[in-house]
C-alpha cells in the first residue's frame, strides 16, 4: 500500500513510512538501535555519505527508524521533507538558531510556549538577535512589525496556555512579501486539525512528546517543511547533536497510529467540557476555539478541521482556589505535559511557563489563576462528573 495524499489521514497516520517492511517481512518498523551502518563497497560509501545516495552511515545523522517517523510526519502535514529531533523544544531552538544570526529580526507573539518564549525573551537577544513580539490576535500589529522587515515569523496556534488563535494565512502573506521564513508550531492542533503548510508556512514544529506519541512515554520534536530549508535545519543539527534515537522514534510512530482516533474522541470532549465550564456559576472564564464567544473562533473554523483536546479557565477568584480545585480532580494527572490519552492539568507556574517569573508571565498576559487542562480520551460523562464534584469543593 503506497502513502498517496489521495490517502485519508487516519490512514496516513498508520501507513506513511511504513509501507515497505524493512527486516525480514515484519508488518511493523523495527527498532534500529545500530550507531553506525557498514559497507562493503567503499564508493557506494562515499555516495551515501556525500548525500549523493540514500542510505544510513551514522544514527547521529539518519536512522530507518526515526526516518520512518519522519516519513510519516511529511506526509501528514502535506511536506516536501521531515526531521525528527531529541525534543520539541530541541526542534524549535534548533530551527531558530538556523535561520536567525546577529543582526537578523524575528516577529512572533506575546503567547507562545515558555520555553519557547524564555528563547524569545533571553537567549535570542544574548545573541543579539532582535524580536518583536506582538500582542497575540492583533493581526495589524503584526502586519506593521513584519513590513519593518524580517528574517523569520513564528507563529503557534492555537497558544499555549491561552488557547488564542492566529490567521496563518494573512500572517504568511505579510511574511512573504517581506521575504520572510514563516514558522508554525502545530504541537495543540496536530496535522489531524489543521495543516500551516496549506495555510502558507514554511516550516511547521511539532512537540511530538505531547499528541502524536499521545502516552507520556516517548519525548521527541519533529520539523516538516521545505526541503531546502529542512536540509538546512539538517546541517545544524547534524553537528548540533540534536538528533531523536531509535526507541522514542518507534514509540511515537507508534503512538502516531491511532492519533486520528483520539484527536476526533479529544475534540468531542474538550467541546463538551468548555460548554459545561462556560455556564458553571463557579468559572470565570473559558478559553476555547471552538465557542463561538472566543475571539478567534472564526478564524479558527477557516483554518481547523476541530478545535482540539486542549482548553483553559479561570476559577471566579484567586489561586487559592486552584489549590483548593486541582487536588480535588480524580481523573486528572497533574502533570506539566498535555496530549496524552489520560486527562492533565496544572497551572501555567508548575506547566507550561514554569521557565518564566511571575513578572513575565504577566507581561505575556498569563494570570496566576489560569488552569490548563489536558482532555484525554476518558468517556466525557466521566470527567464531567469528575469536574462537578471538585467545583463543589470550592
Amino acid at each position: 500500500m503506497k502513502t498517496e495524499p489521495t490517502y485519508s489521514k487516519a490512514t496516513a497516520a498508520v501507513w506513511a513510512g511504513e509501507d515497505s517492511p524493512l527486516f525480514k517481512g515484519a508488518a511493523t518498523t523495527p527498532i534500529v538501535n545500530s550507531v553506525a551502518f557498514a559497507y562493503t563497497d567503499l564508493n557506494e560509501w562515499h555516495s551515501v555519505a556525500t548525500g549523493k545516495a540514500e542510505g544510513y552511515i551514522y544514527s547521529r545523522n539518519t536512522n530507518p527508524t526515526v526516518a520512518a517517523l519522519e516519513e510519516k510526519i511529511r506526509v501528514l502535514e502535506g511536506a516536501e521533507a521531515a526531521i525528527a529531533f531529541a525534543t520539541g523544544m530541541a526542534a524549535i531552538s534548533n530551527t531558530l538558531f538556523s535561520f536567525l544570526k546577529p543582526g537578523k529580526r524575528v516577529v512572533s507573539v506575546k503567547d507562545t510556549y515558555g520555553g519557547t518564549s524564555k528563547m524569545f525573551l533571553d537567549f535570542l537577544p544574548a545573541y543579539h538577535i532582535q524580536v518583536s513580539l506582538c500582542e497575540t490576535g492583533n493581526h495589524e500589529e503584526m502586519e506593521e512589525e513584519i513590513a519593518r522587515g524580517c528574517d523569520l515569523v513564528y507563529l503557534e496556534t492555537p497558544t499555549n496556555p491561552t488557547l488564542k488563535i492566529i490567521d496563518i494565512r494573512r500572517m504568511a502573506l505579510a511574511a512573504k512579501q517581506a521575504g520572510a521564513i514563516v514558522v508554525v508550531d502545530n504541537t495543540f492542533a496536530t496535522p489531524i486539525n489543521q495543516n500551516p503548510i496549506d495555510l502558507g508556512a514554511d516550516l511547521v514544529i511539532h512537540s511530538a512528546t505531547k499528541y502524536l506519541c499521545g502516552h507520556s512515554d516517548a519525548m521527541g520534536g519533529l520539523l516538516a517543511g521545505r526541503k531546502d530549508l529542512v536540509k538546512q535545519v539538517f546541517e545544524f543539527r547534524e553537528i548540533n547533536g540534536a538528533s531523536l534515537q531509535a526507541d522514542p522514534a518507534y514509540m511515537i510512530a507508534r503512538g502516531m497510529k491511532t492519533l486520528d482516533l483520539r484527536i476526533g474522541r479529544q475534540n468531542t470532549s474538550a467541546m463538551l467540557i468548555a460548554k459545561y465550564l462556560k455556564a458553571h456559576p463557579k468559572v470565570k472564564d473559558v478559553f476555547y476555539p471552538g465557542l463561538e464567544t472566543h475571539p478567534g473562533h472564526e478564524i479558527a473554523k477557516a483554518q481547523m478541521r476541530g478545535f482540539g483536546g486542549m482548553l483553559s479557565f479561570s476559577l471566579d477568584g484567586g489561586y487559592d482556589l486552584v489549590e483548593k480545585f486541582l487536588p480535588s480532580l480524580q481523573l486528572v494527572h497533574l502533570a506539566a505535559s498535555l496530549g496524552s490519552v489520560s486527562t492533565l492539568a496544572g497551572p501555567p507556574r508548575t506547566t507550561s511557563h514554569v521557565e518564566l517569573t511571575e513578572e513575565q508571565r504577566a507581561m505575556l498576559g498569563i494570570p496566576e489563576s489560569l488552569i490548563r487542562y489536558s482532555v484525554g480520551i476518558e468517556h466525557p460523562d466521566d470527567l464531567l462528573n469528575d469536574l462537578e464534584q471538585a467545583l463543589q469543593k470550592i
